[in-house]
């Protein structure tokens, strides 16, 4: 029975030993990539180059004027092109005397 316990004991504290290790490897690598993330963090706070609140304004803007281009140029298309003959073909396909 003391063979068993002592077997145990032996067990038990090498891997209690092994998951220390393992923790700390853990605890070291976590450390390790924190730094290395708060040293990119410091440097996109401290970097002065970037977009300006007016660039940001000028391409919303460009981008709301050519849409609303593009939805007139669509809207004039269909209104006077596709749609007149689309319901024309409508009509001639529930008119069908044959």
């Amino acid at each position: 029975m003391k063979k068993l316990f002592k077997h145990f004991n032996e067990n038990l504290i090498s891997s209690v030993a092994g998951m220390a290790a393992a923790i700390a490897t853990g605890v070291l690598a976590l450390a390790g990539g924190l730094s290395g993330k708060t040293a990119i963090a410091r440097s996109a706070v401290a970097n002065q180059s970037g977009e300006g609140y007016i660039d940001s304004a000028v391409k919303i803007l460009i981008a709301v004027v050519l849409g609303a281009l593009l939805l007139a140029g669509l809207y004039l298309l269909f209104g006077e092109t596709v749609m007149p003959t689309l319901t024309q073909r409508i009509k001639d396909m529930f008119n069908y005397t044959g």
